[in-house]
């Protein structure tokens, strides 16, 4: 029910920005860090949405401009083009590194994280109809698209020559990485489940795409063989 997947969604933000992980990924490593973002982005994103009925949000599209809005943050260019600005901004060493020294700094930046992974999995996932998914064919273009820049700058971290992020070389060492090794570990868990993660979404979409296509198909069928009877 919604209910519960709106709870669970809850339940996984709060596990993953507090207690041990929150710890690990703030003072010890850069790849905990990593499977903090993935799991607000792909995982509590799209489950808060699929938790939330479209009459709750529907009152504040009343107010024109956040109509307006909503209207054009949530088309698939715009959608695209936010997570992945929001997505680049936060992995350049300059923000990257503020946030890791000003804690109130790290905490806007996870909320502007996961208000853009809501962004960009509205048109898949859209509760409502003013606010519509884009196709099935769209969808799928989507997201294999979405993949592309979270693998650039995934490889850039992984494979980058020098230290990106200098808290993590000063940090406690809590498991047998280096800085540099911790880094490249990082970048791949971005990288390859991110990627995955996106591709099984992509599959889902696709048998959907081609139920969808066998209900038309039988319908016009079953259309067909009454209009020749009539």
């Amino acid at each position: 029910t919604r209910p519960t997947i709106y709870g669970v969604s809850l339940l996984l933000m709060f596990f993953s920005l507090n207690g041990w992980v929150h710890d690990l990924s703030d003072s010890y490593l850069f790849t905990a860090h990593m499977v903090q973002h993935l799991v607000l982005a792909l995982i509590v994103a799209p489950l808060m949405i699929m938790g939330t009925p479209g009459w709750m949000l529907r009152p504040a599209l009343k107010v024109r401009w956040i109509a307006a809005a909503a209207s054009r943050a949530t088309q698939p260019i715009a959608s695209f083009a936010i997570f992945n600005v929001m997505l680049i901004a936060l992995h350049l060493p300059p923000l990257y590194n503020l946030a890791m020294s000003h804690h109130s700094v790290h905490i806007v930046e996870h909320l502007l994280l996961l208000a853009a992974s809501v962004i960009m999995w509205w048109p898949v996932l859209s509760p409502m109809p003013e606010l519509p998914r884009t196709s099935y064919p769209g969808q799928v273009l989507y997201l294999f698209l979405m993949t592309i820049p979270m693998s650039l700058v995934s490889v850039s971290i992984a494979y980058s020559g020098s230290i990106l992020y200098p808290a993590y070389a000063s940090a406690p060492r809590v498991m047998h990485l280096s800085p540099m090794e911790d880094q490249l570990l990082g970048g791949l868990t971005m990288w390859i489940p991110g990627g995955l993660f996106f591709f099984a979404v992509i599959s889902v979409v696709f048998f959907r795409w081609q139920k969808s296509g066998a209900l038309d198909s039988r319908a016009s069928a079953q259309v067909d063989l009454i209009t020749a009877k009539g």
